[in-house]
């Protein structure tokens, strides 16, 4: 009973039982160059475990531990089944838990298509921005909303699912979800044109004249079989604009928030944004140049983020570090991630100051190096190794363009110009305060 009891107060004081556990374990090494700025030189990391209602978690840390989480195979250790347990995807997208071969569209056809469908993805932003600020109707706005709804209801069954103990999830899983009659809603919708796709498919194969460069070409390029069908490839559109909206959604009111909180960088990142436009048009190259809001969208998340823990793993056979100690099958293996964005060891703990860090090192060593889309042991935001998110170029690249928009047409402030309003926790996931309101104000010609 105290196993429960322990982990039913983690839903409210995980991210301080964490910091808990790594303050123990800790023994940073670190020193500051001759430029003043900090570098990780070695994180002697141990491993601690925190329980959950179904099972534990062992959170690890440093670079000898995380490097073998990377390294271990995946019949072993698995991120895909992390991720189904974290989304409770056997009751929330069952076709795409048992198959998710959509996220090598990810990492191939979707990543090589940047630079081509760039304009879209400017178009779509301008145009979903103006209806939201001010509210008004324009595309297809069912469409557009049951994408937001799905999303959202994924992420409230999963969690409620996830507060079962295993032999009840089946039933939660009957009674607390609403996923069903989202699907419905969106194979309405997509039915006539992944019914036209296939009858073209079907008739001249998958190189004929016209044939769209978007996500459903990409997803037929690879499927068969019973993946070929109008719900087959509906699920896997509402999962991958799953993965977009949650976590991009999440991120950009986060950015806003900083925005708001930190208006003295609005005029430096600003004149970037114009001087780079100026340059080379609203473009994935004018997009590339702008350095300084790639480092405060890094930081942004560094701090923010979502949640205490990344790089989840589930142990499907028993699995031993270099130093001896043996993680069960069953357990999950996560990475100390908020813990390790807050070590004075790798990072300064005032914004305004990390902020000008990240920049100076872009500067001092190379943009590519410290852009947010590289993956370095003490930045985690988009995980490590060779499971790190396979759609982070697109998701900078989506957030770099909205903050672009944002900064080139408004003013942003809270209410009363407060401070930053405290984000809220509820077990290892943090997320905007909802409550809070952002204003815009057009900026003036």
């Amino acid at each position: 009973m105290s196993s429960y009891r322990e982990a039913y107060k983690s839903l409210f004081h995980a991210r301080d039982m964490i910091q808990e556990g790594y303050a123990k374990v800790r023994g940073p090494l670190h020193h500051i160059d001759d430029n003043g700025i900090h570098k990780f030189v070695q994180y002697r990391g141990h491993a601690f475990k925190i329980p959950g209602i179904s099972r534990w978690t062992v959170v690890i840390s440093g670079n000898q531990m995380v490097d073998e989480l990377c390294k271990a195979p995946d019949d072993q250790i698995s991120f895909l089944e992390a991720a189904a347990d974290s989304i409770q995807a056997l009751y929330t997208m069952r076709e795409v838990y048992f198959d998710p071969y959509h996220v090598d569209v990810v990492k191939s056809s979707l990543t090589r298509s940047l630079v081509e469908r760039f304009p879209d993805v400017q178009e779509e932003i301008s145009e979903a921005l103006k209806e939201f600020i001010p509210a008004t109707e324009g595309r297809n706005s069912d469409y557009r909303d049951l994408n937001i709804e799905f999303t959202v209801d994924v992420m409230k069954a999963s969690r409620t699912i996830n507060l079962f103990p295993n032999f009840l999830k089946p039933l939660a899983g009957r009674y607390f979800t609403n996923i069903e009659s989202q699907v419905t809603r969106a194979m309405n919708h997509l039915r006539p044109m992944i019914e036209d796709r296939l009858a073209k498919e079907a008739e001249y194969g998958n190189d004929w004249s016209g044939r769209p460069n978007d996500v459903l070409s990409w997803l037929l390029n690879l499927a068969q079989g019973h993946q070929r069908t109008v719900r087959d490839l509906t699920m896997r559109i509402l999962a991958l604009n799953f993965a977009a909206i949650h976590t991009t959604s999440m991120a950009f009111t986060q950015i806003l928030f900083d925005l708001a909180a930190y208006p003295s960088f609005v005029p430096e990142l600003r004149e970037e944004v114009e001087t780079a436009i100026s340059e080379d048009g609203y473009s994935k190259i004018s997009l590339h140049k702008m350095v300084k809001l790639d480092s405060f969208i890094k930081e942004s998340q560094r701090l923010g983020g979502n949640g205490a823990l990344s790089m989840m793993r589930k142990v499907l056979k028993d699995f031993t570090f270099s130093d001896r100690m043996t993680v069960p099958k069953g357990h999950t293996i996560a990475v100390a991630k908020f813990s390790i964005h807050h070590d004075e060891a790798s990072h300064l703990d005032i914004h305004e100051t990390n902020f000008g860090l990240t920049l100076r090192e872009q500067q001092a060593e190379g943009s590519s190096r410290h852009q947010m889309v590289a993956l370095n042991h003490d930045y985690l935001v988009f995980g490590h190794g060779k499971h790190a998110c396979p759609g982070r170029f697109f998701a900078v690249d989506e957030l770099k363009t909205l903050l672009a928009y944002v900064l080139l047409n408004y003013d942003v402030s809270f209410k009363n110009y407060g401070s930053r309003p405290v984000d809220p926790w509820f077990g290892v996931m943090v997320a905007p305060d909802p409550k809070v309101s952002v204003m815009f104000r057009k900026r003036r010609a």
